[in-house]
């Protein structure tokens, strides 16, 4: 069977409807962007990637995105004192190119708008200024799971349009919290934010964030204490102006682009990212936005909502020839897509399948009807599949705006009949 996340994202793109909002002009290169251009991806700790969208393989480049990720390869090189005494943690409340300093000590007011990550930026080890951009884009492509590139046309077609970044620069410099020279530093920020993503690479970055600094190969690419410090910016500063609304109605660590790219971390569970060029007054992608707001209302992904242990545990053994699927714990989105892939690996045929839900207690809604829709599918294969339910766990999964499939293919409320014990599922 397939499992139904792909489709999901892509009746979710189907869903958005006109789009409003205008391409970033103020960079030459990214004014000739195609303004339809549309993808979404989602990322899990374990590298399972969902994406969809007619652009989910187009190349466009990161911009802001980078700031995070620069930010918090400045705090494994200097330590999080040294850089706080370079770049203060506050919301500014200003657009992501003001000129924002703290009167008192001339630091910009955070790492997510211009000032702030142009300082970051300097405060990345290296030699000269190219070998600190090798450094960066090295350091992405860990977090990618492939070798990323600088995009030199919009490097160039950016650079000539750098007169306000280079004004912030002399200025972080004339107050002290600048070292570099500042169009060096301009220079290699502007090559960072031109490195080339597509959304599968962004929402793998946001996953290694998610897992704690853990890439999917298990290699600690950046400490806990590192990783926490930049979700804890990302979540108050990360939508430059409207970040305080974002985090209220959307309610995860996020970073926008003026390329379209929009990443998001759900601690614990997935990176998510979207990409669509027409950007919104504060500069965010105004589909990318919506593609947040409706994950959020479909799937229970707000930050302040996960209150609940997400730790569960699925396995497939076999009984008297029959498949059983016995499943443990809690489940949520992240868990319940995990049993999907093991219902994917069912091989169609009239062989029975037992789902074993026994030691589960409590799933929310999301769960429950991916779980359903999993059980839909194992039967169109050919399964006779049987349930054991004895707390009544898959209940009536209720469908609307949250349906992870529509139509003929939704799942209806349909619920199996269920077994009081695997025994009895096994003989039927």
């Amino acid at each position: 069977m397939q499992t139904p996340i792909a489709d999901y994202l892509e009746l979710l793109l189907e869903s958005l409807g006109e789009d409003g909002g205008e391409v970033a002009s103020y960079i030459p290169e990214l004014a000739n962007a195609d303004p339809d251009r549309l993808a979404v991806a989602m990322a899990t700790l374990d590298g399972e990637v969902y994406v969809a969208g007619e652009a989910a393989d187009a190349e466009f480049t990161i911009q802001s995105i980078s700031k995070p990720f620069t930010y918090a390869l400045a705090i494994a090189d200097q330590g999080l004192g040294a850089v706080l005494e370079h770049i203060d943690v506050e919301p500014s409340g200003d657009a992501f190119n003001e000129i924002s300093l703290d009167p008192d000590t001339g630091r910009p007011r955070n790492p997510m708008i211009n000032a702030g990550a142009i300082a970051a930026h300097a405060l990345v080890h290296g030699d000269d200024a190219d070998a600190r951009v090798e450094r960066i884009v090295d350091f992405y492509s860990r977090l990618a799971g492939r070798r990323l590139s600088i995009a030199e046309d919009v490097f160039e077609s950016e650079l000539s349009a750098a007169d306000r970044n280079m004004a912030l620069a002399y200025m972080i410099r004339s107050v002290g919290t600048l070292d570099c020279d500042p169009a060096d530093t301009v220079r290699g920020y502007t090559r960072q934010c031109s490195v080339s993503v597509t959304v599968s690479d962004l929402a793998r970055m946001a996953s290694v964030l998610a897992a704690g600094g853990r890439t999917p190969d298990r290699d600690q690419v950046l400490e806990p204490a590192v990783n926490r410090q930049v979700l804890s910016v990302m979540a108050t500063c990360g939508m430059y102006n409207s970040a305080g609304d974002w985090l209220a109605s959307v309610g995860i660590p996020a970073k926008s682009g003026v390329a379209g790219g929009l990443m998001g971390v759900l601690p614990g569970q997935v990176g998510i990212a979207a990409f669509s060029p027409r950007l919104d007054a504060h500069g965010n992608s105004t589909r990318g936005r919506r593609i947040f707001e409706r994950m959020n209302h479909d799937m229970g992904l707000h930050l302040m909502a996960s209150t609940e242990s997400a730790h569960s545990v699925s396995r497939r053994r076999e009984v008297d020839g029959i498949a059983v699927h016995e499943i443990v714990g809690d489940l949520h989105f992240v868990e319940a897509e995990r049993v999907l892939r093991e219902f994917a690996a069912e091989p169609a045929g009239e062989t029975p399948v037992v789902v074993d839900l026994d030691r589960v207690h409590r799933a929310n809604d999301i769960a429950r009807r991916i779980l359903l829709e999993g059980i839909r599918r194992l039967r169109l294969d050919g399964h006779d599949v049987r349930i054991v339910d004895p707390w009544g766990v898959l209940g009536s999964a209720e469908t609307g705006t949250g349906e992870l499939v529509r139509g003929e293919q939704a799942h209806g409320g349909y619920v199996p009949a269920s077994f009081p014990d695997v025994a009895s599922a096994v003989r039927g």
